[in-house]
């Protein structure tokens, strides 16, 4: 029988904005968990957010979200 090991990544919940947002977070819009897949640069400092489900979010430079981000344990 194997048991479980700790290890792998760990999830904390961060406040991101359109400067801090990376790729993998994962935000809860509308209900729904969306992992962002993929960023692009727009005018004025915000960003367009790509999620995994082909959705995409438009942050304006001030937009505050909270997420959840995996970090890698050492």
């Amino acid at each position: 029988m194997s048991g479980w090991e700790p290890g792998g990544a760990l999830a904390s919940n961060v406040e991101v904005t359109a400067t801090t947002v990376q790729r993998g977070d994962i935000i809860q819009v509308g209900g729904q968990a969306c992992r962002v897949s993929d960023l692009f640069q727009l005018p004025q400092g915000g960003k367009q957010l790509l999620f995994e489900s082909g959705e995409l979010l438009t942050m304006h430079a001030r937009t505050r979200l909270a997420a959840v981000r995996m970090q890698r344990s050492r």
